[in-house]
């Protein structure tokens, strides 16, 4: 760090966080100029220093530059919905403040208020990990903060691993229970694993019946995936597809445009209740097609390539199992160890307790 002239203002070079910067200290006076040059080191040292910036900007500046620039640019349109909901209670608390202002403090203060409220974990974690992200963009990228208070801030983590699958006996009442055209969506998600928007968005134009794929042009990671249909699928759709509607759209309301999710939720909703499925979601239906997947041995990268995961971990939360699946895992083991005929080794001082045939054996297990 030091201190030298500039047109007869003394200016401070200065390094934080491995950054060099100079900042001027807007006076000609030697002596004033070391007063400030001391009192800006000392607040680097203490991490109580911040940048001009963002002492002049406000969070308000920062949630619509992050809404504008960020959410509806890279994110899948339910997720710009959930970003505006999460800012707009983060408002409540942060809205007047400058970015110097978010401290570790204020955070945890947020935390605690939200907590009051009743916010479920996973949406206090969703809040607060919109807000994060968009301070890192405002470090990294938009230079209005110069470390990010989150750096002191734990975010807990929260156990969303999805443990519901549709058996072949609740897949049955759900298609009974429901009507005509939600049973065709149901079919469809269980068939393919397609995301709710991704079935809604679906038009002809994207169907290939000949090559016997759909090809995904929104999907949340904003990605094209080409996605392959079973023979189920090619049937239902080849029948769908005789008539059409003007909208083009594979699925359409009564007035042949595209179903709004509302609409389709509040029918599967009204169906899982006549079935009985109370703990049914929609999003459950992507799930089965998953879990059936792995039970039936295919191979977790093809089932990830399906699912248009980005990553492994993603689809491992779906690498799950019932008892039955895994019941060849341990009958292997029935080829080693003691036989029926093997003979019981004779003891004089000790009561073991004899073996059992592995009949007898096999029956207490199941006991």
């Amino acid at each position: 760090m030091s201190l030298y002239k500039r047109n007869d203002i003394w200016w401070m070079d200065v390094r934080i966080n491995e950054r060099r910067r100079r900042l001027s200290t807007g006076t000609k006076n030697k002596k004033l100029a070391e007063s400030c040059y001391a009192k800006t080191v000392l607040e680097i040292q203490t991490g109580k220093w911040f940048p001009d910036e963002s002492k002049k900007r406000k969070f308000e500046e920062l949630r619509d530059r992050y809404m504008r620039e960020h959410s509806q640019v890279y994110k899948a349109p339910k997720s710009h919905l959930r970003d505006g909901a999460a800012f707009k209670h983060l408002s409540q608390l942060f809205g007047e403040l400058t970015l110097a202002e978010i401290t570790p403090s204020r955070i945890s203060e947020y935390k605690s208020i939200r907590r009051t409220e009743g916010a479920k974990p996973a949406t206090l974690a969703r809040e607060l990990e919109v807000l994060r992200h968009s301070l890192n963009l405002a470090v990294r990228e938009w230079e209005w903060l110069d470390r990010n208070p989150f750096e002191r801030v734990k975010i807990d983590k929260v156990n969303n691993k999805i443990e519901r699958w549709l058996t072949s006996d609740e897949e049955v009442r759900l298609l009974q229970a429901s009507l005509p055209w939600l049973r065709d969506i149901v079919i469809f998600a269980l068939n393919t694993g397609m995301r709710q928007d991704e079935i809604l968005s679906l038009k002809w134009s994207e169907i290939d019946l000949v090559r016997q794929t759909a090809l995904l042009l929104m999907t949340k990671n904003k990605e094209k995936r080409t996605v392959p249909l079973n023979q189920t699928m090619t049937e239902l759709l080849r029948g769908k597809s005789k008539i059409r509607s003007i909208s083009g759209y594979v699925f359409t309301s009564q007035a042949e445009n595209k179903i709004d999710a509302r609409n389709l939720l509040r029918a599967f909703y009204a169906a899982r209740t006549k079935a009985k499925l109370e703990d049914v979601r929609f999003h459950d239906l992507r799930h089965t097609f998953a879990t059936r997947l792995v039970q039936s041995g295919v191979d977790l990268y093809v089932v990830k390539e399906l699912l248009g995961h980005k990553t492994i971990t993603m689809t491992m939360r779906y690498a799950h199992h019932d008892p039955e699946s895994l019941r060849h895992g341990v009958e292997v083991l029935d080829n080693y160890g003691h036989k029926k005929d093997t003979p019981t080794p004779k003891t004089e001082s000790h009561n073991f307790v004899q073996p059992l045939p592995h009949k007898d054996l096999e029956a207490v297990v199941h006991a």
